[in-house]
C-alpha cells in the first residue's frame, strides 16, 4: 500500500517521529558536552571560598620568553590555573612542587574550569579531582586525570 502524504510531497508519519526524536538528541548532547568556558571571566567564591586560593576560568597561554606556559608565580600554591589552549591544568599543592594534568574530565570529555579548596573542578557533571595526583575526589568522573609531564627552570613551566 502507497502513503499519500510522502508522495504528494507531505511528511509521513515515520518521517516526523525521526525528525523529532534527532531533535531530542541533540538538545541532550548539547547539555552534556561543551567546554564550559565563559571566555576567562572569574569565577566568584560565591561565599563557600575557605581562604584557599581558587583560579579563573580557563586562561590564555602565556607565552612567556622562553616560550613556557607560564611563570612559577602565576600557579598559587594550593592552588592551579587551566591553560585551555594547552588542554592542561598546572597545580602547586605544596611550595615548590608543580603538577601537570589533562584539562580533559574522564566522564565526558568537557574541559575542567576552576581549581579551589585543594580539587581541580569540572563544571558539567561535578567531577572534582586531586590537586596533587589528579585522583578522583568526587562526581562521576571514572578515572583519575592522566598526568602530563612539565620542566621547571628558572621561574617558567613548560611542557616537557
Amino acid at each position: 500500500m502507497r502513503d499519500v502524504r510522502a508522495a504528494e510531497g507531505g511528511a509521513s508519519r515515520r518521517g516526523f517521529l525521526l525528525g523529532a526524536g534527532a531533535a531530542g538528541a541533540a538538545v541532550v548532547l548539547a547539555g552534556c558536552g561543551g567546554s564550559g568556558d565563559d571566555g576567562g571571566t572569574t569565577q566568584p567564591g560565591g561565599g563557600t571560598n575557605t581562604g584557599q586560593p581558587t583560579t579563573s576560568a580557563p586562561e590564555a597561554t602565556t607565552g612567556g620568553a622562553g616560550g613556557g606556559i607560564a611563570k612559577t608565580s602565576d600557579i598559587p600554591v594550593g592552588g592551579g590555573k587551566v591553560f585551555a589552549s594547552e588542554h592542561v591544568v598546572i597545580t602547586q599543592p605544596k611550595a615548590g612542587t608543580f603538577k601537570c594534568f589533562s584539562s580533559t574530565c574522564t566522564h565526558q570529555g568537557c574541559t575542567v574550569e576552576s581549581v579551589s579548596n585543594g580539587t581541580i573542578n569540572c563544571p558539567c557533571h561535578g567531577s572534582r579531582y586531586a590537586i596533587a595526583t589528579g585522583a578522583v575526589e568526587g562526581g562521576p568522573a571514572p578515572r583519575p586525570l592522566p598526568e602530563k609531564q612539565i620542566t621547571v627552570r628558572g621561574g617558567e613551566i613548560s611542557l616537557a
